[in-house]
């Protein structure tokens, strides 16, 4: 697909949006892990790598953009711009303290990706006005991969989908048993690490996934 192409069908990729998370690999590759989660029905999936040197990063990332690009799977790197330019990404996912959304695009020009993470209506809106294609808001439950997440209100989602046109992603805490909870809030995703990657069957987790958040979203 081209970049114009998976912007256009964007909101029905982003129904179960995989956050990599290398703490579980247990003697496989991330790249290993990845294929089984786009096997199992990962629809988006975003490269979050924290504690790579940058070439590490890039390496890793030209190896999954290839693997997403053969399962016809959306792909964004987490926070770098530069890694996602060099690798040929389909886009980025920004925090409020990353490099602006006006300059990413800048730099990765009208076709790609990029979306924002946002806790308030204020930050929605303004993303939205900055030329945001999606937006990522959390933590909806309690998560153990990010140590300073503090859980956003389902009101405060809600309100948040019906503020905006751009698709919203729900991330945080999210597995199986609580994912169905948030049905009516107007999301059109759910993002999950831990739920798929530190699961002993990765596939069968996304499966499961997969259908619950289409079952919430209605995609």
């Amino acid at each position: 697909m081209s970049g114009n192409e998976i912007r256009e069908n964007l909101r029905a990729s982003l129904r179960l949006y995989g956050v990599t998370d290398r703490s579980w690999l247990r003697g496989e590759t991330l790249v290993q892990q990845v294929e089984k989660a786009l096997q199992g029905g990962v629809t988006f999936l975003q490269l979050r790598e924290k504690q790579l040197q940058e070439e590490e990063f890039l390496e890793e990332a030209l190896k999954i953009r290839e693997l997403c690009s053969r399962y016809h799977v959306p792909f964004v790197i987490d926070d770098n711009v530069k890694v996602a330019l060099r690798s040929g990404a389909d886009g980025v996912h920004l925090g409020q303290a990353d490099m602006g959304i006006q300059e990413a695009r800048r730099i990765l020009g009208e076709d790609k990706i990029i979306g924002l993470s946002a806790r308030t209506v204020g930050q929605a809106v303004q993303a939205e006005k900055d030329g945001a294609d999606y937006l990522g808001a959390g933590a909806v439950f309690g998560t153990s991969t990010k140590s300073d997440a503090i859980t956003l209100p389902k009101g405060i989602l809600k309100e948040i989908c019906r503020s905006v046109s751009i698709p919203v992603v729900a991330i945080g805490g999210i597995n199986s048993s609580n994912l169905l909870e948030l049905r009516g809030t107007g999301i059109s995703g759910a993002a999950v690490v831990s739920a798929i990657f530190a699961a002993e069957d990765i596939a069968a987790a996304a499966r499961r996934l997969n259908v619950l958040a289409g079952q919430v979203t209605g995609l």
